[in-house]
């Protein structure tokens, strides 16, 4: 017994004394922050309004889930094509023109999005009944790897345009900007693979304020001035205000409003999250049994929790959603850091969720996070979506999907051909008998279709065959 009272760890059900549960918890929306800003200045989402809502989803999850998975929910960059191309399908010339000038999208647009995520929780609510009712095998019979990793991909490389146009000089800016641009990707990828431990988790936050340290040193020697210009359009947008709002608001919430273009947009590109979710619950399952193991408890079973992981996501979908949020999925950076620290106490993850709420309306600080220079959200984004891209590879890879077989040939194909080009040669939709496409969403459905119709007597064959 005293050999196990000295294995350090806290495990889902065990909760720290206050002081730890409070840094620990803050150092789970320290990993979590880069990424969910990121998502919400590349979308045009308020960037209060997203670190609010992933902690109100948060905690959430840990409801939903009957408070057995630590789980900390986040942004996803999967999202970010599909609300793209319905701000260019659904936006007037007059309200990207504002996107432009103030990094917000209008309430109205937002509004749409948020009509679309909400739908697009019903794609993981509906992957978890089936896990719970036909088991793992009837997702994988639906979204083999053959569909969820060419989806991934496509995904990141649509985005390659929208990265390089940020990372390269905007109008009337020098070429110096590259100087910007390029120390942040440089030393994001370098932070990634060199660092180690707590700073091993933070190789975004450090990135961008390497980039942010090189465009002070550019100002501070003449050569110009990058950062952009402090927006009070978040301010102004506030539901609420402590005075004039300077140090305490609010975040800008809006209500979702019926738009089925954008749920044709977003919601098939919950598609590509749900093997990254179930990943997710894999792994956490692996690092808690070990330390179950050594503090001699018996297995915490997180592994037969998919079903509840899969809908818990869904309806954080949802509520994110409703106030304002982009859609996302559970964070491999936080799981990480649990893995790490071996803190899995679920006490630490709502205390997270409280952390990034309040901190969603400290406003100096939501200012500053305005201010960055575009060219470090290029940097990052190179580096990001590229990553994205990888992951759909990584799935291939994972479970080894043979590239010899012809059915996974053709499946492929046809997604990777119909995302790209419409992407590149359309604009990212396409007209299709007067319904407006987008290259994503366009591509899964696709994909999903000729694999359905490719699979029809393959049993059949195999048998006879054998």
């Amino acid at each position: 017994m005293a050999e196990q009272e000295k294995v350090l760890g806290y495990l889902p059900d065990e909760r720290p004394s206050t002081g730890k549960l409070l840094l620990y918890a803050l150092q789970q929306v320290i990993v979590m922050f880069p990424a969910t800003v990121t998502v919400a200045l590349i979308t045009g989402f308020q960037v209060s309004t997203t670190i609010f809502a992933s902690g109100l989803a948060t905690i959430f999850f840990i409801l939903i889930t009957g408070r057995k998975i630590p789980m900390y929910y986040g942004s996803s960059f999967a999202y970010l094509t599909a609300i793209a191309s319905m701000v260019a399908a659904e936006g007037t010339a007059e309200q990207i023109a504002a996107w432009q000038a103030t990094g917000i999208l209008p309430p109205q647009l937002i509004s749409y999005a948020q009509f679309g995520i909400i739908f697009s929780g019903l794609i993981s609510i509906a992957a978890g009944l089936l896990v719970r009712w036909g088991g793992m095998g009837m997702v994988e019979k639906i979204l083999p790897p053959s569909v969820t990793g060419p989806v991934a991909m496509i995904i990141g490389l649509t985005l390659a345009g929208n990265a390089m146009m940020d990372a390269a000089p905007q109008a009337g800016q020098p070429q110096i900007v590259w100087i910007i641009s390029l120390v942040t990707l440089l030393s994001t990828v370098i932070y990634s693979r060199k660092l180690k431990g707590f700073l091993g988790q933070l190789p975004l936050l450090l990135g961008a304020l390497t980039g942010c340290l090189a465009a002070v040193l550019l100002l501070a020697i003449g050569q110009g001035n990058f950062f952009r210009q402090i927006s009070q359009a978040a301010l102004d947008a506030s539901a609420w205000k402590l005075g004039d709002g300077s140090i305490f608001a609010l975040p800008a919430f809006t209500l979702p409003r019926a738009n089925w273009a954008a749920v044709a947009a977003i919601m098939p590109i919950a598609i590509a999250t749900i093997p990254e979710s179930t990943a997710h619950i894999y792994q956490l399952d692996i690092y808690v049994n070990d330390l179950a193991r050594k503090k001699g408890k018996p297995d915490y079973g997180i592994d037969r929790m998919l079903d509840r992981n899969l809908i818990g996501d869904g309806l954080c979908d949802m509520v994110s959603g409703a106030v304002g949020g982009p859609a996302g999925t559970n964070y491999g950076e936080n799981i990480s850091t649990m893995a790490i620290t071996r803190v899995f106490s679920v006490p630490v993850m709502a205390a997270a969720g409280v952390i990034a709420m309040v901190v969603s309306c400290f406003t100096p600080l939501i200012k500053v996070i305005y201010g960055i220079p575009v060219a470090v959200i290029g940097g990052l984004e190179i580096y990001l979506f590229g990553a994205i891209a990888a992951q759909g590879i990584a799935i291939l890879i994972d479970k080894k999907t043979s590239m010899f077989d012809s059915k996974n040939i053709a499946v492929i194909a046809t997604i990777m051909t119909f995302g790209l080009g419409v992407n590149y040669a359309f604009g990212g939709n396409i007209n299709f008998f007067g319904l407006n496409v987008p290259a994503v969403a366009g591509a899964a459905i696709l994909g999903i279709i000729l694999n359905f119709i490719l699979s029809i007597g393959e049993k059949k064959e195999t048998a006879v065959q054998q």
